[in-house]
């Protein structure tokens, strides 16, 4: 009897990939979607999907048109399809980005997606229809090392999405698949179009799926309502240089869209949520030579004090570092050259070249 794997679909190309990979590799497929709780109607597991993808569609990963497109991908595979609802996982998610923004921090939602739903969530349902494995469409790769499966980077190094999976349960990476790490972007497209499946065209997702607008601020005052974020820019010396908006919109290292002119540029250097004010600086004030990381996740055995290469934020190249870690929980890393745009709230993924060795939560 073929093994089971149960692949996370999107929708999008990937994954619509991977479900042919998997099975010219001889598994037995079930395709998962994970709905969001939106109010976009999604057939399950009979009966027609009435939504379908468009040129104008504007891509998330989890609306009722990314269902049709899983589906009927699943359909022309003969593969059993499930759209299950995760609306629960799918608020908590809301829930922390929310919290985040509120806080002045910069939220990862996708990394929480990967590590509460993806990789939880995703292995509870194979787990009680019997399959032994999981599968998404991620850029990264499963390989054995001398002490286990290891993470690794994606071939393609610039779709890599080794970065958003650090929070993975070490002792899950033996039943996790990655069929589309080992291959380049165009070769996927090539496959996809070659079975004739639709995805092949389709564009990549570019937006957090509930927020397929990008609008932070609306999703936020609809997620959370009453609250007050606007203040002021100021500098480092406290002098007042203008008034924003609101907090909220503004991240660690933005440059853009300041709505305040100045002789030479100017960053945004530290936000306050609790006086609602936003430090702007010149990019030097950026610079910094360390960070503290907590909430880790090791998917390696590493030691107290350690070499690496870190990175600070999705598809930042890792610069070479030295970890000190403070029990299981928390690490401070050293730069050997100072950085920029370390933002709290963001990832700290530290890697040994191509490997994932963990990361933590920038504080």
């Amino acid at each position: 009897m073929a093994e089971r794997v149960v692949l996370a679909m999107s929708g999008g190309v990937d994954s619509s990939a991977s479900a042919l990979l998997l099975r010219e590799a001889g598994y037995d497929v079930v395709g998962l979607f994970m709905r969001s709780g939106t109010p976009e109607p999604v057939a399950c597991d009979a009966g027609p999907l009435p939504v379908v993808s468009s040129p104008t569609h504007k891509q998330g990963c989890c609306t009722a048109s990314d269902a049709a497109d899983a589906r009927r991908v699943s359909d022309r595979l003969d593969m059993p399809f499930h759209a299950v609802d995760f609306s629960d996982g799918f608020g908590r998610i809301k829930d922390y980005f929310a919290d985040e923004y509120l806080a002045g921090r910069t939220p990862n939602p996708c990394v929480m997606c990967n590590s509460w739903l993806k990789f939880g969530h995703l292995w509870e349902f194979a787990v009680s229809i019997g399959a032994t494995k999981v599968a998404t469409g991620h850029y990264a790769r499963v390989r054995d090392g001398a002490s286990g499966p290891e993470l690794v980077r994606g071939v393609d190094r610039g779709k890599d999405q080794s970065y958003v999976l650090f929070g993975i349960e070490r002792s899950l990476l033996p039943n996790i698949l990655f069929p589309v790490g080992g291959m380049q972007k165009p070769e996927i497209r090539a496959i996809a179009g070659e079975a004739g499946l639709r995805t092949a065209s389709k564009p990549d997702s570019q937006e957090i799926c509930f927020v397929p607008d990008q609008d932070y601020a609306g999703f936020l005052k609809r997620h959370r309502g009453g609250f007050e974020t606007a203040g002021r820019f100021i500098d480092r010396d406290g002098t007042v240089l203008g008034e924003h908006p609101g907090y909220e919109k503004f991240t660690i290292g933005q440059r853009r869209g300041l709505g305040v002119a100045f002789g030479e540029p100017r960053y945004v250097v530290r936000i306050d949520a609790e006086t609602r004010d936003i430090v702007l600086g010149r990019l030097s004030e950026l610079e910094r030579t360390t960070l503290e990381a907590d909430r880790a996740n090791w998917l390696a055995d590493v030691g107290e004090t350690f070499r690496a290469e870190a990175s600070i934020r999705y598809q930042h190249r890792a610069v070479p570092c030295t970890v000190d870690r403070d029990g299981d929980d928390a690490f401070r890393v050293t730069f050997d050259e100072p950085v920029t745009g370390v933002a709290p709230g963001q990832a700290c993924v530290l890697y040994d070249g191509e490997r994932v060795l963990g990361g933590g939560w920038i504080q």
